[in-house]
C-alpha cells in the first residue's frame, strides 16, 4: 500500500475531518472512499467516450445512466 501526502488548505482540511466524523470513519478512509468514487467515474466516462468514438451509441447512453446513478446517489 502506498502513502501520499498532500497539501490542503486548513479549512478544507477541517471540513473533511468533520465529514468523516460525521460519517464515524477516519480521514484515511474518507479520502480513500472518494478516490474511489471519483476512479469509478473516470472509468465509466472513458468507456463512454470509447464507445462514443466507436459509434455504439446504446452502449453510451446505458453508460451514462449508470455515471448519473452513481453520481446522485451519494
Amino acid at each position: 500500500m502506498a502513502t501520499l501526502t498532500i497539501r490542503l488548505p486548513d479549512d478544507k482540511h477541517n471540513r473533511l475531518k468533520a465529514m468523516a466524523r460525521s460519517k464515524k470513519m477516519s480521514v484515511n478512509k474518507l479520502i480513500e472512499e472518494i478516490s474511489t468514487q471519483t476512479l469509478a467515474e473516470f472509468d465509466c466516462e472513458t468507456r463512454f467516450r470509447t464507445l462514443a468514438a466507436s459509434g455504439d451509441v446504446k452502449r453510451g447512453l446505458e453508460l451514462i445512466d449508470k455515471l448519473d446513478a452513481t453520481t446522485h446517489s451519494n
